[in-house]
């Protein structure tokens, strides 16, 4: 059988035109499949992999080389600080994402009140179930219109323990949901669909979850009117957008909601990337 070093070796080379971190990556999958950390592989190259460790590593190696993502290949993937299980039915989380869960999170700290909210197109259930990890009193809504996603996300939600609180909706956006919701966030599709095509993510992301129609802003659209009966006063409306989206989004945002403070958040990058809409409190007689 191999030793850690040579699979290492091998699973650099077959990643070499498919990834930009092939060394990360590798030690990525031979972490997961031997369940060892990062830094034990490197401290025992010598180590060798059992048979049926060898025969896993042969099919990743060979799901690798079709260039199939490598979250997909080992079923999961961590987001701020936790690992999700995952599958080809939802998107890869991405790191670009933390931007809203940063602001969301700062906000519902400063509002200690607020404990009613919804995540829109949950997916793997990355948003909502992090928040409410990170807000023990929070209940939130999470909708999809992919059943497969939903079964997806109430798998993380019992993994990380906070099934009781997390509430799956098959629904388009929020159309059957009433509210109203202290925070909205949404991670919708927002690749133009033109552009969709020519993107590597295409290949093997669920197009659902990617193509967000002419000009990458229809479902945007579709759920900041939604929203408008579903937020409450005071509440906040995050969502995230391309870099390329701001102003635009923006510009919708204020026709949805004309009393509303409007901002654009950078991510770390610092690209455009949350369209924050926050409602002003209801007016008192």
């Amino acid at each position: 059988m191999l030793t850690i070093a040579q699979a290492l070796r091998q699973t650099r080379r077959v990643l070499q035109p498919h990834s930009t971190t092939p060394a990360l990556d590798a030690q990525t999958l031979l972490a997961a499949l031997t369940h060892r950390p990062r830094g034990w592989l490197l401290a025992h190259p010598e180590a060798r992999l059992s048979p049926r460790q060898y025969r896993r590593w042969q099919r990743a190696c060979a799901q690798l080389a079709r260039g199939v993502p490598l979250p997909y290949v080992i079923g999961r993937w961590w987001f701020y600080g936790r690992e999700f299980a995952l599958s080809p039915a939802v998107l890869i989380p991405r790191p670009e994402s933390e931007t809203l869960v940063t602001h969301a999170l700062a906000w519902l700290q400063a509002h200690p009140g607020r404990v009613r909210a919804a995540d829109v197109g949950t997916g793997s259930g990355i948003l909502a179930i992090t928040l409410a990890a990170e807000q023990p009193r929070l209940r939130v809504t999470a909708t999809d219109l992919s059943l497969p996603a939903l079964a997806l996300m109430q798998v993380n939600a019992w993994r990380h323990r906070v099934a009781a609180r997390v509430h799956g909706v098959l629904t388009d956006l929020l159309r059957a949901c009433l509210g109203p919701f202290d925070l909205i966030v949404a991670n919708l599709p927002y690749i133009p669909h033109e552009a969709l095509a020519d993107l590597a993510v295409s290949r093997y992301e669920p197009h659902l979850a990617l193509d967000g129609g002419p000009d990458g802003l229809r479902l945007v659209r579709a759920l900041l009117a939604q929203a408008r009966t579903r937020l409450a006063p005071g509440g906040l409306l995050l969502l995230e957008i391309a870099a390329d989206q701001g102003e635009k989004a923006r510009g919708l945002a204020a026709e949805a909601f004309p009393q509303a403070e409007i901002a654009v958040h950078p991510d770390l990058a610092g690209r455009p990337r949350v369209v924050a809409v926050q409602q002003p409190p209801a007016a008192r007689c």
